[in-house]
């Protein structure tokens, strides 16, 4: 199958789920932490460039949620500025392939079973976003965003 490079946020239970679903479809996975990895806008616009400046960031991050950092009137530089000051706000998780070097933005499961290839069960349910209380994922409202590159 793949090798792909995940960044990911350590302890994320969501980014825990995404990875058993690429590992369960035959996928390895090279491990790296999103929040220390030294990103600059060039390493950062490789993944998010292709996307609407909007869904860059991650919607469950703090200062998203609070209404302190608003995604939709940013612009790409001020976007760029905040994620590289604040990578909790990036999207994740970040992934790469190593054969192909084409990059995926977040988890919307259709995209990524049609990047890389998900197994049957994992392919069918939603793996995007933070899981909420109830055991769900919750899709942010930039869900329908994605990119492979």
């Amino acid at each position: 199958m793949t090798h792909i490079i995940f960044f990911e946020k350590p302890g994320c239970s969501g980014n825990a789920r995404q990875r058993r679903a690429l590992e369960a479809a035959g996928h390895t996975l090279e491990r790296r932490n999103l929040l220390t990895a030294h990103w600059t806008r060039q390493s950062l616009l490789v993944f998010l460039g292709p996307l609407p400046v909007a869904s860059w960031f991650n919607r469950a991050a703090p200062p998203v949620k609070s209404g302190a950092v608003q995604p939709e009137v940013q612009t790409a530089d001020s976007a760029i500025e905040c994620l590289l000051v604040d990578p909790l706000l990036i999207r994740r998780p970040l992934m790469q392939r190593t054969d192909n070097q084409s990059h995926h933005v977040g988890f919307e499961t259709a995209a990524v079973h049609a990047w890389v290839g998900l197994g049957t069960e994992a392919a069918t349910s939603s793996l995007e976003g933070c899981m909420s209380s109830s055991g769900h994922f919750a899709t942010p409202p930039n869900g329908e965003h994605h990119a492979h590159v």
